[in-house]
């Protein structure tokens, strides 16, 4: 394959995934993102959101730990594509309204989002050279932000304008559009998939044991569940919590967007550094310390404080929190076994989506005993400073 024509492979990749992460994340995002309005609307008490959260953890996390036999059989483009198409069948199901269907929507569109990163791991770790891999993972993952910097400017707005059924209806079409404008991609980026790859219950205890019999990979799982139930916590409650200290639903969704505009530069900052710079889990360890800090400020947050200073914490929040994805999938890619870099990246992100089911579901009890958002966002940020200190050590 010529320089030139490995390079284009990689830039279309690169764009396609990066596109497909984005709908991701606004279609995972969106529920929590506009939660005010549908537990006004529904009058919810909003501890429920933490169960909402807490289910699509869960369906992320077996969906995740299942989805590398599928991404070898079928090819990560056509995943890709059947991720969206959940996510789409999962809003469509929340914007009817009864709890069921929303417990229903929680599972499918947790699901769907889980399929989406495995499979793109497994797409670009084909095309992208190993010394920069995680600036080109880290590229790729700032398409999360985007999506949570859409779904925060978008979703209030269009909540305020057409309701918050439609909006979401609006936000399952769009996955839909784009799975259908992914198809002709397909023979090139699937042409390594093995059709007689069956799926196995096996397959389950084979994605768990690729990580856990492998030190370097059972440390990046340990990351990933204090980082990615940090960034649950972040994503989920943080405009509700604005809006329990009199923020309307607009102003806190904007500064929830302005925060998020930092994870984009950010992801490709700490992608640049881990490529050959500083070593990958000295950049992890760092930004595990500061995502902690953050954490430890947010839950000082108070009626008295102004808005710029909330604003800057939760914009190191972003730059942390938010912003840790490239380099841990870039790591997880390269310890892979050949071969399996989606179930491997399966197995580890399991363990970061068993800290997006706990610590939500933690913050839900303590916000239910409590009526604290402050100590839920305090004691999230410890798992993130134990691993910090522990890799940093190492």
């Amino acid at each position: 394959m010529g320089v030139s024509r490995q390079l284009s492979l990689l830039l279309l990749a690169l764009g396609a995934m990066f596109l497909q992460q984005t709908f991701a994340a606004l279609g995972r995002s969106l529920p929590p993102i506009i939660a005010p309005a549908i537990v006004a609307d529904l009058r919810l008490d909003p501890a429920w959101l933490g169960i909402y959260v807490g289910l699509a953890a869960l369906a992320a996390l077996v969906f995740q730990l299942g989805c590398g036999s599928f991404i070898i059989r079928h090819g990560a483009l056509r995943m890709s594509q059947v991720a969206l198409v959940l996510l789409a069948l999962g809003l469509f199901a929340a914007s009817a309204g009864p709890l069921a269907l929303f417990a229903l929507s929680a599972v499918i569109g947790g699901g769907g989002a889980a399929i989406s990163t495995p499979a793109s791991s497994h797409l670009l770790g084909r095309y992208s050279p190993p010394r920069h891999a995680p600036l080109v993972f880290s590229v790729k993952q700032t398409a999360v932000p985007a999506g949570l910097l859409l779904a925060g400017l978008l979703g209030p707005l269009l909540t305020g304008w057409l309701g918050w059924r439609a909006t979401l209806q609006i936000a399952g079409a769009a996955c839909l559009a784009f799975a259908l404008m992914l198809e002709p991609l397909r023979r090139e980026f699937d042409a390594d998939r093995v059709p007689t790859r069956a799926f196995r219950l096996s397959d389950f205890r084979t994605t768990l044991a690729s990580v856990t019999g492998s030190a370097d990979l059972r440390n990046l799982s340990f990351a990933c569940f204090a980082f990615n139930g940090l960034q649950t916590v972040f994503t989920s409650y943080f405009v509700i919590y604005l809006t329990d200290l009199g923020y309307s639903l607009a102003a806190a969704g904007l500064v929830f967007s302005i925060a998020m505009v930092l994870a984009v530069p950010g992801r490709i900052l700490w992608g640049w550094v881990g490529s050959g710079h500083v070593p990958p889990r000295q950049v992890m360890g760092g930004l595990a310390l500061a995502m902690a800090a953050s954490a430890g400020l947010s839950g000082l947050y108070g009626p008295s404080w102004p808005v710029l200073l909330i604003g800057l914490v939760a914009a190191g929040m972003s730059a942390t929190a938010m912003s840790w994805h490239g380099v841990l999938l870039a790591e997880t890619a390269r310890l892979a076994p050949e071969g399996m870099r989606g179930a491997a990246t399966g197995g580890v992100l399991s363990f970061g989506q068993t800290g997006a089911l706990l610590m939500p579901l933690l913050y839900a009890l303590l916000l239910g005993l409590t009526g604290s958002h402050g100590l839920g966002f305090a004691l999230s940020g410890v798992p993130a400073l134990l691993v910090g200190a522990a890799l940093l050590r190492r």
